[in-house]
């Protein structure tokens, strides 16, 4: 008998799932039945999150992986399907902000990192993830996290970000079309400010940052994560069967 759930008995990896908009992510597949692997970098994070999926009667393991190293990708692939059976969904939200600063200024090691992390981290996550799914019947559903910040709006100060989050809009699409085929359906979530320490400027408080929300958002505030996790569990459910190749923008119509 249907739960009415849409990813029940399904398995979800979400990567940087520690914190923020990850977190969000993996709390929600959960709580619509889906097993769910959260992946990244801190051990005592992620068990955080695992721990809030089974307080809340949800199923979760985690896993650290580091996205900019391919054997750890493959391995985490590899981990999670025998932990759980399968990877029907695969939500690549890994990200960094370091530099901030204009281009002239900015530090080749902050550039890389950002290139390593945002842009790399989900090239080598997509081959992972594509090589498993290829191989499953029913195939499976990835949603890449890019950025309002690049292929939808620029701002002074954040090149290294703009480049790479632009560049993932693009790597989804390319993706996309390279296999829909394979039964792999590909799409991104742009997201804008939302509520997550990265919106936050240097010694702002969230008390500050909602005041100035009120100014530079038409929504007039940051987006909660849960926002973004409905618009990702969207992307990846059957209703969504016809998207292939979207970029889905939630940011309060910043970049209208």
């Amino acid at each position: 008998m249907s739960t009415g759930l849409r990813f029940t008995d399904k398995t979800v990896l979400v990567t940087g799932a520690g914190s923020g908009i990850g977190r969000a992510v993996a709390l929600a597949f959960a709580a619509e039945g889906a097993r769910v692997a959260v992946a990244g970098r801190t051990a005592a994070s992620l068990d955080e999150t695992v721990a809030q999926i089974e307080q809340a009667g949800g199923t979760a393991a985690a896993f650290t992986a580091d996205v900019s190293v391919e054997d750890e990708m493959r391995g985490l692939v590899a981990a999670t399907v025998a932990r759980f059976g399968s990877l029907d969904v695969a939500v690549n939200n890994a990200g960094v902000l370091r530099g901030r600063g204009p281009v002239g200024e900015l530090a080749a090691a902050d550039w890389q990192a950002m290139l390593d992390i945002n842009l790399t981290g989900v090239f080598l996550a997509l081959q992972a993830e594509i090589a498993q799914m290829r191989t499953q019947e029913n195939g499976g559903a990835i949603v890449n996290i890019a950025s309002n910040f690049g292929a939808h709006k620029r701002v002074p100060g954040a090149a290294g970000y703009l480049t790479t989050k632009a560049a993932v809009s693009a790597l989804t699409r390319a993706a996309a079309l390279d296999h829909i085929q394979d039964g792999v359906r590909i799409n991104a979530v742009s997201p804008g400010a939302s509520a997550t320490t990265m919106s936050l400027r240097a010694g702002e408080t969230e008390a500050e940052r909602a005041v100035r929300m009120k100014g530079d958002s038409p929504l007039g505030r940051v987006a909660a994560t849960a926002e973004i996790a409905a618009a990702v569990l969207y992307l990846a459910s059957d209703d969504a069967a016809a998207a292939v190749g979207t970029d889905l923008v939630i940011d309060g119509g910043a970049s209208a």
